[in-house]
């Protein structure tokens, strides 16, 4: 089954929902903002997309402009960070089968599905 990691607040977010909506396929919404992800989820998370902690972190964010931009972090941080602050994560995100893709474009996530 198709998992997304949802934000509603999200315009990409809401478009890549509305595509899987449209796509007549089963999925499951993670409402990451409200059930955050454990360290070891976000670091399974990360295996999926095959990304670099830093490369899934939304580095235009307030909290991450004001608080981690100019640290130097290790990739624990980084992934703790996010823990302790979701909405650092970028997104959406949709996993299938044990690979994952950032869904922020809609024809980017249709080939990624009829892939696999």
């Amino acid at each position: 089954m198709i998992q997304i990691y949802h934000n509603p607040r999200c315009g990409k977010s809401r478009n890549c929902l509305a595509f899987l909506n449209e796509s007549d396929q089963e999925y499951e919404i993670i409402p990451y903002l409200t059930e955050t992800p454990t360290f070891d989820e976000l670091k399974e998370l990360l295996e999926k997309l095959n990304l670099q902690p830093i490369e899934l972190v939304r580095v235009k964010e307030k909290i991450w402009i004001e608080n981690y931009k100019e640290k130097n972090m290790s990739d624990s941080q980084i992934i703790q960070a996010m823990v302790d602050n979701p909405i650092l994560i970028e997104r959406p995100i949709v996993i299938k089968d044990g690979k994952a893709i950032i869904g922020r474009d809609v024809d980017k996530v249709a080939s990624f599905l009829e892939s696999l």
